[in-house]
């Protein structure tokens, strides 16, 4: 299984953009109504626009906000500094901080998270990898 989330947005190109520059995913579709996003030649992410109901009716209600109320949009990245750095120079908003996930002790995932909020208001969190928050987790070596 392959989770393939898709977003209701109020600009698809616009979204497009944010999540390609701060995520380093590539458009696979393009266009003002709907967006497909890739990483590593996998969806990662679709955008649709609330004005357009192509074949299935409208995806959402744009006057229901906010948007995502209890939905967190988690990504896990192998560069998450760089992120994070890309987060600030786009002027982000930050919901919370670069933290350690758990804040303290042994167990759960022992990563490194920071939750932002996306042109939309959605809540995104980028999460290092699972155990990288120990101090001696090193990116995978690709062949």
């Amino acid at each position: 299984m392959r989770p393939q989330p898709l977003l209701a947005v109020t600009d698809v190109e616009a979204s497009s953009r944010w999540y390609q520059r701060l995520l380093g995913c590539k458009s696979d579709h393009g266009g003002p109504d709907y967006e497909r996003l890739l990483w590593n030649e996998r969806l990662v992410l679709q955008l649709h626009s609330f004005k357009v109901d192509h074949h299935h009716g409208p995806i959402g209600d744009p006057r229901d906000k906010p948007y995502g109320n209890g939905l967190l949009l988690w990504f896990e990245v192998d560069d998450f500094d760089t992120v994070i750095q890309r987060a600030q120079e786009m002027n982000v908003e930050i919901v919370l901080p670069k933290h350690r996930n758990p804040p303290d002790g042994d167990g759960g995932p022992n990563h490194w998270e920071c939750w932002l909020r996306d042109p939309d208001g959605y809540v995104v969190v980028v999460a290092s990898p699972d155990g990288s928050a120990g101090g001696d987790w090193r990116p995978p070596v690709t062949p």
